[in-house]
């Protein structure tokens, strides 16, 4: 038994209270189903009681779902099976005992947390920002496998459902009451009390049991209660899907299969089906990937990159030097934080655009109904401006992000120290110059450290934090707890040219641009890499980036790395001719006056150095050339100890640049293909591309030994 539960009884009514014992959060486990079960059981036997209440004992937390240990255990599909099921028999004492269980949910209700409380006899949230309810299985490449493909669309109706289930967003608590996902919203003072009210209730049966909160409208009345509007409405969830996820994530469509189960067949067949798909899904390589990104991302939240000694410095205000894009993006995830932050730029007019791009950030999420007009208020609150260094004695940590020239970040670096405390942190947010050549410009460069974030950063969760070999402990300690605080997945990366999500993007772009120059079609090329996985293809990215910061970076690393990094003809050409991409509205593509992208701008080609000429490569050779360009540089920045292990160069390349997140990465995509195999096409290409694919010796090595990055067996990570 996991003595995860305490039992209080209340007036007849059952006080449960799940608080699992050395963990910071409740999950399901073997163990605690069992203890739930019997808890059930034995309530169900004593006449005494007439209702339960479940709650949790954890801030923050109701139930986060099932225990991902137990994933790993299956052998087969049929031990997946096995365990929905058993899951599904859980579900069902709650749902049809003789104790109607109301569940009290405060904070996050997630995966077989949230199935739990579907099965519920009534559901009360808690009126707070951090209750949020989802089903977030497909993230792991699962389904839901507790009848949640069930129990949620006979809840909130079929569209919703699948809204939910298809993508694992967050519902939060407001929302949640609207569309009957729960029943009632509280103060969360008054939660446990109004739950043991509504238990009183359900008990003496002036409350239903049974109750349909669907909304029953005309349209509800088309779709969910009329054979052909579902038919309408699975059809085009299956359309969508396709579209969004070009068949990579199959467990999509099982979802879909599941929930369509369910209204096909009987009740049964529908719980029968959905353990047969979970199990299904629990075998699929798109799991096991993911599972890993799970294990790796959680491997890393605990991981300072120091020693265990070192601590960080308490951060309780940052300053923000430079305004603009980048500069305004990292005010405004660190305000919703509770954190101050000062501006500085050098024109009034500058501070004010900066604060309004902050302004703007935290009103889409008002609008969004993300925080209330109070958090708006007190989060904007936190931001100040000014043209002179007032106020920057008192800050620990500043953060560069002015123009990308070493002689300005010389200048603003020598200008800060002036008025900083001898322990402030300066942090570079530059993406191209290394960090020691900013450190030389500063009287401690023990102090500077490069915390590189991506475009736009209250989107991107990706954070290299970059160290020098002169790089205090402390300062790396800090920098990095301080990323994971205002929400970012942080890899720590030592100094070098492009770092590391630059350095193996440059040689996936110059391959493009070689392709261009080849007369490939823009289109094909962006095409081949999207249906490979990446979220947008490489000419439509550089479009995105800007051809003058894409042409800064490709100097810089043709300069550090040579001929295998020199950029094509066609894009020197493209960028010579003053076209910027989406920011100038012409480059590659067609943009109109809101910046939306259209189709290929024709009149690029006249740039190339073929002309309009075009010439056809196939798909999957385009698809080769670049991705093994890609992998085998991340060989070679683990190979030189840019990054400190593969699990980091993985999580680097899925969270920075959008690698295929079902491929796992660039090391566990050449895991699975085979380092063996990996190398023999390297070595294939390099004798058509001399010198752009010969392979990294760290991949020689481990071909001849037949290593792998990952062990293959037991945690991914």
């Amino acid at each position: 038994m996991s003595n995860a539960l305490t039992l209080e009884t209340v007036d007849g009514i059952a006080v449960i209270t799940f608080d699992l014992t050395n963990e910071s959060i409740n999950k399901f486990s073997p163990a605690v189903i069992d203890e739930f079960t019997a808890m059930i059981e034995r309530l169900d036997r004593d006449t005494s009681v007439q209702g339960a209440v479940l709650i949790s004992g954890k801030p923050g937390t109701f139930i986060a779902g099932a225990d991902i240990d137990q994933f790993l255990e299956f052998k087969t599909a049929a031990d997946a099976q096995k365990a929905s099921a058993f899951g599904h028999t859980m579900m069902a004492r709650i749902e049809k005992g003789r104790v109607p269980v109301v569940a009290a949910i405060e904070g996050a209700c997630l995966g077989g947390g949230l199935e739990f409380a579907l099965a519920c006899a009534y559901r009360i949230a808690a009126d707070t920002p951090k209750t949020v309810l989802a089903l977030p299985e497909v993230q792991l490449g699962l389904i839901p496998g507790a009848g949640g493909t069930q129990r949620l669309p006979r809840r909130v109706g079929l569209q919703a459902a699948l809204d939910m289930i298809l993508t694992g967003k967050n519902v939060r608590a407001k929302k949640a009451q609207q569309i009957g996902l729960v029943d009632e919203l509280v103060h969360p003072n008054i939660l446990r009390s109004i739950a043991i009210q509504r238990a009183k209730e359900l008990a003496a049966g002036t409350l239903a049991r049974e109750r349909d909160l669907r909304k029953h409208g005309a349209k509800e009345l088309l779709l969910d209660d009329n054979p052909i509007g579902r038919a309408v409405v699975f059809r085009q969830a299956r359309e969508m899907t396709q579209k969004k996820s070009k068949g990579h994530y199959p467990a999509l469509f099982a979802a879909i299969d599941a929930v369509q189960a369910g209204y096909s067949g009987s009740v049964e067949q529908g719980f029968a089906e959905e353990a047969r798909l979970f199990g299904e899904m629990s075998m699929t390589p798109v799991c096991k990937q993911l599972m890993f990104l799970f294990y790796a991302t959680t491997s890393l939240k605990k991981d300072s990159g120091v020693g265990p000694d070192v601590r960080a410095k308490p951060i309780d205000r940052i300053a923000v030097l430079g305004t603009g894009f980048m500069g305004a993006g990292i005010a405004a995830i660190a305000v919703p934080q509770g954190i101050p932050v000062r501006f500085k730029d050098t024109a009034p007019d500058r501070v004010a655009k900066g604060v309004a791009a902050v302004r703007d950030v935290l009103k889409d999420r008002l609008t969004k109904r993300q925080i209330t007009k109070q958090q708006f208020d007190d989060q904007l609150s936190l931001l100040s401006g000014t043209v002179e260094y007032s106020g920057f004695g008192r800050v620990p940590l500043v953060i560069e992000a002015v123009f990308e020239e070493l002689s300005v970040k010389h200048k603003v670096i020598a200008e800060a120290e002036q008025v900083l405390s001898s322990d402030a942190i300066f942090a570079t947010n530059t993406s191209t110059i290394p960090i020691s050549k900013i450190a030389a410009g500063s009287k401690r460069p023990e102090q500077v450290i490069g915390m590189h974030f991506f475009s736009p950063v209250h989107k991107m969760p990706l954070l290299e934090v970059i160290v020098t070999p002169r790089t205090a402990a402390t300062v790396t300690a800090t920098a990095v707890e301080f990323g994971r605080r205002i929400g970012k997945t942080v890899i720590i990366v030592n100094d070098a040219p492009g770092f590391y999500v630059n350095r193996i993007l440059a040689p996936y772009v110059n391959e493009a641009g070689l392709l261009l120059d080849e007369g490939v079609a823009i289109e094909a090329i962006d095409k081949a890499m999207a249906q490979f996985g990446f979220p947008v293809g490489p000419i439509n990215l550089i479009d995105e980036v800007g051809l003058d910061i894409a042409g800064k970076s490709g100097a810089i690393m043709a300069e550090a790395f040579g001929g295998r990094m020199t950029p094509s003809t066609a894009l020197r050409q493209v960028l010579g001719a003053g076209r910027l991409g989406r920011k100038g509205k012409q480059g590659f593509y067609v943009y109109d006056e809101k910046g939306k992208r259209g189709e290929v701008d024709e009149s690029v080609y006249q740039l190339y150095p073929g002309g309009t000429k075009r010439s056809t490569v196939p798909k999957d050779e385009i698809q080769r050339r670049l991705s093994l360009a890609m992998v085998n540089e991340a060989a070679r920045c683990l190979e030189e100890g840019i990054i400190r292990s593969a699990r980091d160069g993985d999580i680097g390349a899925v969270f920075g640049i959008g690698f295929p997140p079902f491929r796992g990465g660039p090391f566990r995509h050449m895991d699975s293909v085979g380092i063996g195999d990996v190398v023999k096409q390297l070595e294939t290409l390099n004798a058509t591309h001399a010198g752009r694919f010969a392979p990294a010796r760290l991949l020689m090595d481990m071909a001849r030994d037949e290593r792998t990055f990952y062990p293959k067996n037991g945690k991914p990570v």
